[in-house]
């Protein structure tokens, strides 16, 4: 308000008073699509949203002080971006006068075109009427794709199941043998990563009358021991011979049909999968292999659990000599029993107990084993 008088006058004027709001100039945002991080060819949108407070008065100030909409917004669409993209952006906006703050910046990253990559879950050699999951991810990055499957090069009719990045074989049948590939795509107009690597898939049968011996039967090992692999087959032993799958290569571990394999001094090349093949070329009852240079190891069954029965597991270490120690279990990364004497029982074993089991004592930690439950 304000007031005034007139020299040698006793009597001043007074206005009446008039409220005055002074607020914050409203701050842009920037948001970009679809992700910071993109690969070069894609479409990026950068969109700048300038929100305004509500209209005040000096009787209702309270009332409105946190209303906000949205005044303005504008959007600036990068087709088929380049590594000089790359870089940190920010927007203002301006109605007449008034001019908004400036954004917090955004970091637009540019990568080299996209790659996919497909792993699996827990393993890529099972037995029909176990589950395996086939994952596929694109490196760098994780938001907004959608995927695409194939086997043998052809597209999946029911690709769509794994959209989400994960596609499920419950329970796999002998038909899902196979070599996998994956692709994904995001944005509008649609962006295609590569195809993926190729993951083979091998889904052997079931039979009660072949079985691979292990000696010592159990999946992990000490590198420098002796493992011997054996075809028993009730009715034909001699069609059978042990084979392998290993990082390096796949071949025939047996010296000649019939014969077992027999390795005198393990070393870590030596993890893999290994089979009876026939000499049609039927494959049966793979089991993995693991070969740690440390000095404990997991002692587990090769061979599924069935529901119903116990599992144990050991914790064994290199020095036979040594006394056992407390040792701490895990599962799927989880600790689920600690301070034993190197041994756990699990009774009345379900579906649930499936998983990746290691155990750690003070002189080190064992490998991964996934356990099977049928």
């Amino acid at each position: 308000m304000c007031k005034g008088h007139i020299d040698g006058r006793p009597v001043s004027s007074q206005s009446s008073s008039v409220y005055l709001s002074v607020k914050e100039s409203p701050k842009a945002v920037l948001t970009v699509r679809p992700d910071e991080r993109v690969f070069r060819g894609e479409t990026v949108t950068l969109k700048c949203d300038i929100k305004c407070g509500g209209k005040t008065d000096g009787v209702n100030k309270q009332k409105h002080r946190d209303a906000v909409s949205l005044c303005s917004t504008q959007e600036l669409n990068i087709s088929s971006v380049k590594y000089f993209h790359s870089g940190n952006y920010t927007c203002t906006g301006q109605i007449n006068t008034q001019i908004s703050q400036r954004s917090d910046a955004v970091t637009l990253t540019v990568s080299a075109e996209a790659q996919a990559a497909v792993r699996v879950s827990p393993q890529p050699w099972l037995t029909e009427g176990e589950s395996v999951t086939l994952i596929c991810e694109v490196s760098g990055s994780s938001t907004g794709w959608t995927f695409s499957w194939f086997k043998d090069h052809d597209h999946l009719s029911d690709s769509s199941r794994g959209a989400g990045g994960s596609y499920t074989l419950s329970p796999a049948a002998l038909q899902h043998t196979g070599v996998y590939t994956c692709r994904a795509e995001r944005g509008r107009p649609a962006y295609y990563t590569h195809n993926s690597s190729t993951q083979p898939l091998w889904v052997t049968g079931v039979s009660a009358s072949v079985s691979l011996v292990i000696n010592p039967s159990r999946s992990q090992h000490f590198s420098s021991d002796s493992l011997s692999l054996s075809c028993e087959d009730q009715s034909n032993s001699a069609g059978w011979t042990v084979r392998r799958y290993t990082d390096k290569d796949t071949k025939t571990c047996s010296t000649q049909t019939g014969s077992p394999c027999v390795i005198e001094s393990l070393s870590t090349s030596d993890t893999g999968v290994y089979w009876c093949q026939s000499e049609s070329g039927e494959k049966r009852h793979p089991r993995n292999i693991t070969v740690h240079d440390g000095e404990v190891i997991l002692v587990s069954s090769v061979d599924p659990v069935i529901e119903g029965e116990t599992l144990t597991l050991h914790c064994l270490h290199r020095s036979t000599n040594s006394p056992i120690l407390s040792a701490d279990f895990y599962k799927n990364g989880s600790l689920v029993q600690n301070q034993t004497t190197g041994e756990m029982n699990i009774t009345t074993v379900s579906k649930s107990h499936e998983g990746f089991y290691y155990c750690k004592t003070e002189r080190g930690q064992s490998l991964h084993s996934w356990i099977s439950v049928r």
